[in-house]
């Protein structure tokens, strides 16, 4: 697959970085299968088994802490689940999938700059990563930038067409668009 984000991230290689999730050689396939994706009902199964290879490493100490930060964020602990990812990703940088749920928490606390930036982290590491890409313009809208939400949304939109969530978002900010220019 090319490389959908060259407008949205720099390309950095991190010498050194430990081999994470976002390597899986099963991840190919699992992409081009999900841009082919016809509908949610095909591209749903896709979507979670892609989430549950991001979410695993093969440091037990790493997979443990990403662990204990999904309970503390399902239990709404952001500030412990924020210190736990923060703690991951000290530990672990080349993880990106705990940028990705840093990034969530900053977004969730109202750190927008902060939630921006741990975007950019995952998307380095991992540029087909369509959370990080939605997310990415969800913080976008959060800070009246609405032209750089519409390119994220695109973006994670050539990476999964059938991400209805997207579609919607895309959508109404379109209709947005269209209205504030009348």
């Amino acid at each position: 697959m090319k490389p959908v984000l060259k407008l949205l991230v720099m390309w950095v290689w991190m010498p050194g970085a430990l081999l994470a999730d976002q390597n899986d050689a099963r991840l190919d396939a699992l992409f081009r299968q999900l841009q082919q994706a016809e509908n949610s009902t095909q591209a749903l199964p896709l979507e979670a088994r892609i989430w549950d290879i991001w979410v695993e490493h093969d440091n037990a100490k790493f997979q443990q802490l990403m662990s204990k930060g999904m309970a503390q964020m399902g239990a709404d602990d952001l500030r412990g689940a924020l210190a736990t990812y923060t703690q991951l990703i000290e530990s672990a940088p080349g993880y990106a999938e705990a940028w990705n749920k840093r990034a969530t928490l900053y977004y969730l606390l109202g750190d927008y700059k902060a939630s921006e930036a741990d975007i950019n982290e995952t998307l380095k590491l991992e540029p087909y990563h369509f959370g990080a890409l939605s997310g990415l313009g969800l913080v976008c809208i959060a800070q009246n930038e609405y032209l750089r939400a519409r390119t994220a949304f695109s973006a994670a939109l050539e990476v999964y067409p059938a991400m209805d969530g997207v579609k919607a978002n895309l959508q109404a900010l379109e209709q947005m668009l269209r209205n504030s220019a009348i």
